[in-house]
């Protein structure tokens, strides 16, 4: 569980700092491409053909960084289903409460604490 979430906030900043450099870069690669066009055709070509292999990878990358994403959290999701809410222990209800944990005890290393 810790290497997920350490893989889903490692994907988050990527994102974060990819996103707009990718943005950035190809926009520069366009108007380098508008400036280029009447007098180097075939640079202005390159550029166009770089932005759009640019954008096509961070497309790859990012439908491949949510899908895998959205299978682990479908994987969590049927593994650990149950959430049981811990309240604080007051003293007229410390009988009732372990009473209740005892009867819910079951399963208790499938769920989760929150």
């Amino acid at each position: 569980m810790q290497r997920q979430r350490r893989t889903l906030c490692g994907d988050v900043a990527c994102f974060l700092l990819i996103t707009p450099l990718a943005g950035l870069s190809g926009w520069l690669c366009v108007q380098g491409a508008m400036d280029l066009y009447y007098t180097n055709g075939l640079e202005a070509s390159a550029l166009l053909a770089l932005t759009l292999a640019l954008f096509i990878i961070y497309v790859f990358w990012t439908v491949v960084s949510l899908r895998y994403h959205m299978h682990v959290f479908k994987t969590w999701k049927t593994t650990d289903q149950r959430v049981r809410v811990q309240l604080p222990v007051s003293e007229h209800t410390a009988g009732k409460q372990t009473l209740s944990i005892k009867v819910l005890g079951k399963a208790s290393s499938k769920e989760t604490m929150v």
